[in-house]
Parts: structure tokens; C-alpha cells; sequence
């Protein structure tokens, strides 16, 4: 398999259709998205949006974003999706790769990162790249209704 990485740089219509693909595989509750709301993203100063494809195919993305805190410059990735046939052929390590060099050229201080504990083959793989299981609770307040 050969896969690109890149991080996207514009909102197309065949970047929305890739994402659109890979979003229920993320989540089963995410509306789709559409073209505004990928502009948005990827227009964000404080967002690297990693695409991965193969034969101009989208088979994963990862998001990261890279903010000042009090405490000093901090990462975090959110939304890591390989496509179900993609999976196992090293993109989600290709994509994590990616944005661990993104935030390290930055100068972030540290990553972070969550997955659920169902999730085994992910937690694997952060392991394996040398992330660290903290010991800390998560706690979400759901504005939306």
C-alpha cells in the first residue's frame, strides 16, 4: 500500500465526499458535513487537518490542533478515522507520525489524546508510538441538546 499524507489545504467538493465516507466510521451520531464546514476547519489558524489517500483515494484523516495555554503551547488530536479497508496497512501510524512531527516543530509541549478502551487496536497502536495511558478522568458537558 502507498499512502500520502498531506494536510489539506482547501475545501473541495472531493475532500467533502472522502470525508463524508470516512465520518460514519468515526461516528454514528456526526450529521454530514458540508462544504462550509470544512472551510471552516481547515481555515482555522490553531487546526492541521492530515489527509491520507491512496490512488487519490481519502482512506484516513486526523485532526489536530495546536493551542497557547497558560501552561505553555499544547496539542491535542482528535478524530483519527482509516477506512475499514485501509485499516491494518500502517495509515493510522502514517497520520499520528504526521501530526507528532507537526506538534513537535511547533515546539507543543505534549500531545494528548483520548480513545475508548473498546478501541484495543488504537490504543495499541498510541501505545506503541510512545503515548502514555494518564491517569485522569474525562468529563464532557453536552451543550448541544
Amino acid at each position: 500500500m502507498s499512502v500520502t499524507i498531506e494536510v489539506a489545504s482547501s475545501a473541495t467538493d472531493e475532500l467533502l465526499a472522502g470525508m463524508n465516507k470516512l465520518l460514519p466510521q468515526l461516528s454514528t451520531t456526526a450529521p454530514p458535513l458540508e462544504l462550509a464546514d470544512l472551510e471552516r476547519i481547515i481555515g482555522s489558524p490553531s487546526i492541521t487537518l492530515f489527509v491520507a489517500t491512496e490512488n487519490s483515494e481519502l482512506v484516513g484523516s486526523l485532526t489536530l490542533a495546536i493551542f497557547p495555554i497558560p501552561t505553555g503551547l499544547r496539542a491535542w488530536i482528535e478524530d483519527v478515522v482509516v477506512d475499514g479497508s485501509s485499516r491494518g496497512a500502517g495509515v493510522g501510524e502514517a497520520l499520528i507520525g504526521a501530526a507528532v512531527n507537526e506538534a513537535r516543530k511547533c515546539n507543543a509541549r505534549s500531545i494528548d489524546l483520548t480513545s475508548r478502551p473498546d478501541r484495543e487496536s488504537a490504543n495499541g497502536l498510541y501505545q506503541k508510538m510512545g503515548f502514555v495511558l494518564r491517569e485522569t478522568n474525562v468529563y464532557r458537558y453536552p451543550i448541544e441538546g
